[in-house]
């Protein structure tokens, strides 16, 4: 299971900064005004070789106080829900508020593990000052900066060491399929269609399937887990506070997977939400399948698939080499063809090629078109080996990697593919120094 870890708390007392200190990255928006924290709020951290997810849940927010308590509260249950360990940001400066009081009221009923990380000790006189936050109840307290990364060390080893030990699940070298997509698109459908049982409870109201429901299907010589995923589910109100429910749930389905079948409804089209998971699945290197659903229900004439197909593939650019499949879980419409595909892009992402392969057919191509000298520095790739990960990532030696840029990767991963099969498979290039 990928170890989900939350932050919560009230706006302004540095969610994002710290999100940014344990994911390595710049990557929310920070900005002085309330409530700016804008969308990539999911990242991977890394601490004493222990991988988790971290989801920064401040970014939901919208700015009117009484919904705005109202959406602290959900996010603070969906993190109950979700979450494996909780990180409750408080403001040393401020000191304990009524906003506190109330999510540390929620937090003390969970048996989930909640830390409470006091932001903002800037410097030593501070200190004690962290310790009134004791009055809420929750026994794990560290004081830290996220500015300036005091404290965050020892905050690390408690998560690590808090985090649930991986139970290896029995047959866990069967693959595993994961059907995401928006709610209604027709995932539960799918899976029935494939079983041939009303496993999962189908109503046509949005939101009724509850979490991640596995189905082992072995026939006509299969063999694999399916997952469904409990529905992205789009909010009521479409405010700005969008698909931070949906994604936590999709984060989860998603990082348990080896292949995602993402399922989207021919009637609406290739949308923003679809376009967001598709771009989860593809940071989590996982093998992609689109599947138009509904398929059945469109008027066509002997071009709609064609243009439809295309303005999928505009959407999803640069990525290219990846199958799309037109169904009806409800006419059983190539159901067969997406489980044949979907074990295809499985072999294809454990494809391994060896390094004589891929030198003989890689280096006298680089050695016609090679990078584009910079600053007057000629680029030699050496050679090039494909590193044992659980994604295909291929490594090409060369003196000066840092002056290579992507359109130049681009060019390299449009080669691998056109010799090796990758469809539906994220293919990653990295440069080293020799």
């Amino acid at each position: 299971m990928g170890n989900l870890v939350a932050i919560v708390g009230r706006p302004n007392v540095g969610k994002s900064t710290l999100f940014n200190r344990l994911t390595g990255s710049r990557q929310a928006i920070v900005d002085e005004a309330s409530g700016v924290t804008r969308d990539r709020l999911y990242g991977k951290a890394f601490w004493n070789g222990i991988e988790f997810s971290v989801v920064d849940t401040g970014g939901y927010a919208i700015n009117t106080d009484d919904i705005f308590e109202e959406e602290i509260r959900k996010q603070v249950l969906i993190a109950i829900e979700e979450a494996d360990v909780i990180l409750f940001v408080v403001d040393v400066v401020t000191g304990v508020t009524d906003y506190d009081e109330g999510v540390a009221a929620m937090l003390r009923r969970t048996d989930k593990k909640v830390i409470v990380v006091v932001n903002k000790v800037d410097n030593n006189e501070r200190i004690p000052e962290a310790s009134y936050f004791y009055s809420m109840g929750l026994e794990d307290m560290f004081p830290i900066s996220s500015i300036n990364g005091a404290g965050t060390g020892d905050l690390l080893d408690k998560v690590v060491e808090v985090l649930p030990k991986d139970v290896v699940e029995e047959n866990i070298e069967l693959p595993r399929f994961t059907i995401v997509g928006r709610p209604n698109a027709g995932k539960s459908s799918l899976i029935n269609a494939l079983i041939g049982v009303d496993r999962n409870i189908v109503t046509p109201i949005s939101g009724t399937t509850r979490d991640s429901i596995f189905t082992r299907y072995n026939k006509f010589g299969h063999d694999f887990y399916l997952v469904d995923t409990a529905g992205l589910r789009k909010k009521a109100k479409v405010s700005e506070d969008l698909e931070f429910y949906s994604v936590m749930r999709a984060i989860r389905a998603i990082e348990n997977s080896d292949v995602c079948l993402l399922m989207i409804d021919a009637t609406r089209g290739f949308e923003g939400q679809d376009q967001k998971v598709f771009s989860l699945i593809e940071r989590n290197r996982k093998g992609v399948i689109i599947l138009v659903n509904k398929w059945d229900l469109i008027e066509k004439d002997n071009k709609t698939t064609k243009i439809y197909e295309e303005e999928i593939r505009q959407s999803i650019a640069p990525y290219t080499d990846i199958p799309i499949i037109f169904t009806s879980a409800l006419t059983k419409q190539r159901i067969h063809k997406t489980i044949e595909t979907a074990l295809t892009v499985y072999e294809n992402k454990s494809r391994k090629i060896t390094t004589s392969q891929l030198n003989e057919y890689l280096l006298p191509i680089m050695e016609n078109t090679p990078p584009p000298a910079t600053k007057g520095k000629f680029i030699k790739i050496k050679y090039v080996t494909q590193l044992p990960t659980s994604t295909p990532t291929f490594a090409f030696f060369c003196n000066l990697p840092q002056y290579i840029k992507d359109p130049y990767k681009r060019f390299l991963e449009n080669k691998i593919r056109k010799q090796w099969d990758f469809t539906g498979v994220p293919v990653q290039i990295v440069f080293r120094k020799k």
